[in-house]
């Protein structure tokens, strides 16, 4: 595990990991958008953090980032190995919901939202 300094209260080990403090956001959360390349002004506005807790993180990122990437790794292959047993455990259900008909009334909303997943792919 990563040695926490006394000088970084804004980074504290919880039971989840890394976290910010007084949030719910692990560095691991922040790697993900580092990661996908997203600017930090972004990064921010989707996890709600102040311009101070943000910058917290990226320095303590920066100042660890052998380690930090080390355990991101880890955190990535847990929560793929999770998925998978997820989707094996819930696979003969998913099915059976596939086969439900969508309810009556909801076909303007279906067209609304295939559109947008269409746009979505086509940009990525």
């Amino acid at each position: 595990m990563i040695p926490l300094s006394s000088q970084q209260n804004a980074i504290v080990l919880t039971e989840r990991g890394l976290t910010i403090a007084g949030t719910r956001i692990t560095i691991y959360d922040i790697m993900d958008y580092l990661t996908a390349q997203y600017p930090p002004h972004f990064i921010s506005s989707m996890l709600c953090l102040t311009d101070e807790q943000l910058q917290a993180a990226l320095s303590y990122i920066e100042a660890h980032r052998p380690e930090v990437e080390a355990e991101y790794q880890t955190v990535l292959t847990e929560a793929e190995t999770l998925q998978k047993y997820w989707e094996a455990k819930n696979g003969p259900l998913l099915a059976r919901i596939a086969t439900i008909p969508p309810k009556p009334g909801t076909e303007a909303i279906r067209a609304k939202l295939q559109a947008s997943k269409a746009l979505l792919e086509s940009k990525a």
